[in-house]
């Protein structure tokens, strides 16, 4: 009976050692422009998006939300993050798309909109300091 605990305890132990699925890796992100870079004009009004490559997995996308407030994602798609796909801007840019598998995900808080996604867009903490807009982890 001693010896069926271990096996069915060993048994438990190797099952639960799986690698994690869909999780965008973590990277350091620490990013400061001020509101006047030219980069940051489509964010002059709510509703509007800019991406930014060079951070986070596959680039940023700051979004302007329609409370004036400031959200920050990696463009990295959850659905299989291993590829580093990068989300792309929807005409009306209240969305984005992941070229790669179709789904789709709303900017106002990054959660899923369209299948096969599942889990929302990996966010960063934004902050407005002065006229500075940071972006960090």
């Amino acid at each position: 009976m001693f010896r069926a605990a271990w096996i069915i305890l060993l048994v438990l132990v190797v099952s639960g050692c799986g690698k994690a699925t869909n999780v965008v890796p973590d990277v350091a992100v620490n990013l400061n422009l001020p509101l006047t870079d030219p980069r940051l004009i489509n964010l002059s009004s709510s509703g509007r998006a800019v991406l930014i490559n060079g951070y986070g997995v596959s680039g940023l996308v700051l979004y302007r939300t329609i409370l004036n407030g400031y959200v920050a994602y990696d463009r990295c798609s959850t659905v299989n993050p291993e590829n580093r796909c990068a989300v792309v801007l929807d005409e009306g840019a209240f969305t984005v798309s992941d070229p790669c598998s179709g789904a789709k995900f709303l900017l106002e808080d990054g959660s899923p909109a369209k299948a096969p996604a599942t889990l929302s867009l990996k966010q960063y903490s934004v902050r407005v300091s002065g006229n500075t807009l940071q972006v960090t982890n």
